[in-house]
């Protein structure tokens, strides 16, 4: 019988390769709001309302998780989300998770479910990837929301990044020298069992602060998944072991063999080094129990992708006009015990001792103007957008000769330290340059990368002065 009072799910990442089949299983039992960046163009339906939602916005975010009493977050950032993306995907999860988690602190959200990847047991030298999931699990929970992790190995499902990786080996090469990597072994879980340990985890406010580790009925090693795709597609590579794990030429190879974007193949080859395997004090009965065999889960997802490429070829491709935006984003460390809003003030402050290259002028309301020498008119202005709180800063990029602005631009900078650290990932997000793309592509990018370097020195100078400060101060006996 459904319940007569649904709860609100809001859904980021609804329309991605688990999302939308989330949905799908959600929708059953609670009202959902489905965010995406078009979230406008698509149609509601019974139990699900589309809202458009940049979670690189923080205001955004908020108003996409407005009258949500849970909140799932399936999102990653391994591809690039602008014309020009500048910066690591670790940084750029950072700052996205920090969203999520401000607004659905600001939102009264009361459980935060989050599907990441297996931890292994020795996590003190994890690969970029999991120790980037790992983080974002920390910043999640980082303002007082409960946070469910469910932790999964590989996901064999069409779509999605790694087992297309694998069958696209298995497809494209005759004869495979297989790394010392493809013998560690792994816990794969089909699609339709990852959906539905998720489906039972939302919602139970017993899971609260719990990591999860779910898996299906078997752990193999990467070699013995592709003997079986093969198998599957009815195919007889040549498998020859090679002592060596050999990572870096992997992910290379692997990249040139599949066309998987390096962004995505990169961190998730890395990860293959490390044992995932679902750790039993980390099973919850009911939820981590997957029930389909890696062979069944494969011919499954295999069928499903001959679909899906199928509906691909009869669809024309519609794209709109190309928007040359730039993201950028950076991770430094503040001094002693400073926050995001004096580093905010700093920054425009320390721009201004570059003379005779630049000076700046800051008004009252610590609005700002930045010019170079012999012209009249500003390279850039900054309006400063106050804050609640001295963890987060931002100025919006209103004027002057280096942006395009119009009514509806949002470009802007900001400044966030991440809770308990002293953290600081400075970002400029939307913003739209003057000069023409290829002008800009190779001047003022890369000024941009350097100002961020040399701004990076200049915190650790402070950081330095501090600590010779405090150790001149000798405690009294």
């Amino acid at each position: 019988m459904e319940q007569t009072v649904r709860k609100t799910v809001a859904l980021a990442g609804a329309t991605g390769y688990i999302g939308h089949n989330l949905l799908d299983a959600l929708k059953k039992r609670f009202d959902i709001i489905a965010l995406s960046r078009n979230g406008n163009d698509k149609e509601n339906e019974d139990h699900v309302t589309w809202r458009s939602c940049d979670l690189f916005s923080l205001e955004d975010t908020k108003r996409g998780l407005e009258g949500a009493e849970i909140a799932i977050y399936l999102v990653h950032s391994m591809m690039p989300s602008a014309k020009l993306t500048q910066g690591k995907f670790e940084d750029m999860d950072l700052l996205l998770a920090d969203n999520f988690a401000r607004a659905a602190k600001s939102n009264g959200v009361r459980q935060i479910l989050y599907l990441s990847g297996i931890i292994p047991d020795d996590s003190s030298d994890l690969s970029r990837h999991l120790k980037s999931r790992l983080e974002v699990e920390r910043a999640l929970s980082a303002y007082g929301t409960p946070v469910t992790t469910i932790r999964a190995g590989l996901i064999v499902g069409p779509k999605g990044s790694s087992f297309p990786i694998l069958s696209k080996l298995v497809k494209r090469l005759p004869v495979m020298v297989l790394p010392s990597w493809t013998r560690t072994r792994t816990h794969p879980i089909a699609l339709p069992d990852v959906i539905a340990s998720l489906e039972k985890s939302t919602g139970r406010d017993d899971l609260g602060g719990k990591a999860i580790d779910v898996g299906g009925p078997e752990t193999m090693t990467y070699r013995e998944m592709i003997e079986q795709t093969a198998e599957v597609m009815g195919r007889h590579p040549l498998l020859i072991n090679f002592p060596f794990p050999t990572v870096k030429l992997s992910r290379f190879w692997v990249t040139l063999v599949t066309g998987t974007p390096k962004e995505t193949a990169y961190p998730l080859i890395e990860s293959m080094v490390h044992p995932m395997v679902a750790k039993e004090e980390r099973k919850v009965e009911g939820i981590s129990e997957g029930r389909t065999s890696f062979r069944d889960a494969a011919k499954n997802a295999l069928d499903e992708e001959k679909k899906e490429e199928e509906k691909k070829s009869s669809k024309k491709k519609n794209d709109g006009p190309e928007v040359l935006d730039v993201r950028s984003v950076q991770r430094l460390i503040l001094p002693g015990d400073q926050n995001a809003r004096w580093a905010a003030r700093e920054y425009v402050e320390w721009l201004g001792h570059a003379k005779p290259l630049l000076r700046t002028e800051i008004d009252a309301a610590n609005d700002c103007r930045i010019f170079a020498p012999l012209i009249k008119n500003p390279l850039l202005e900054l309006t400063y957008v106050e804050a609640r709180d001295d963890a987060f800063a931002m100025y919006r990029i209103t004027g002057g000769l280096f942006a395009t602005v119009a009514d509806e631009s949002r470009g802007r900078i900001e400044f966030r330290q991440i809770p308990g650290t002293q953290e600081c990932i400075i970002a400029i997000h939307e913003f739209v340059p003057a000069l023409p793309w290829i002008v800009y592509r190779m001047t003022q990018a890369n000024v941009h990368l350097f100002v961020m370097f040399l701004y990076k020195l200049h915190l650790e100078r402070l950081a330095k002065a501090d600590m010779r400060r405090m150790d001149l101060i000798v405690p009294e006996a």
